[in-house]
């Protein structure tokens, strides 16, 4: 079965910017782009929102990947992309027919917000269904598939 999915970017700085107004920004932490797939369920809110908040991707003094997000005071810059459900394997025109029609994706992308929030993480967004521009700074590169 299809899952909300993250592609999760440890970064040193990240920003998202739409029709030229900044609208999001943080520094040391993790730019996640967001997937809701039609089937998914809101139990699947609280278990994305913990996984982000306590994934450990960051360094310790040693060099080893062992401190989250929440260890290192770090923040969040959440973006939904609904492209993250792109099927290729027929033709070369992506198909998008599995991900979650916006009645459903942006409550489910607001309560993952929210949730992360109450977790104590700063979160900044882009704006859900607006054409955004994403800058960041990749620390590593550090990038992880999440599918939950």
């Amino acid at each position: 079965m299809k899952t909300m999915r993250a592609v999760i970017q440890r970064v040193k700085q990240a920003s998202v910017r739409v029709e030229g107004e900044m609208v999001g920004s943080i520094s040391q932490g993790l730019l996640v782009f967001l997937a809701i797939h039609q089937d998914d369920t809101e139990d699947k809110i609280e278990k994305m929102a913990r996984k982000l908040v306590q994934l450990r991707i960051f360094e310790n003094e040693e060099g080893k990947m062992s401190r989250s997000v929440q260890d290192i005071e770090g923040s969040i810059l959440l973006v939904s992309q609904f492209t993250l459900y792109g099927d290729c394997s027929e033709g070369n025109r992506p198909s998008f027919i599995t991900s979650a029609r916006p009645e459903k994706a942006i409550p489910f992308y607001e309560a993952v917000i929210e949730k992360i929030r109450t977790l104590g993480i700063t979160v900044e967004t882009g704006r859900f269904g607006q054409m955004m521009e994403v800058a960041l700074i990749n620390d590593g590169p550090t990038t992880i598939i999440l599918d939950i």
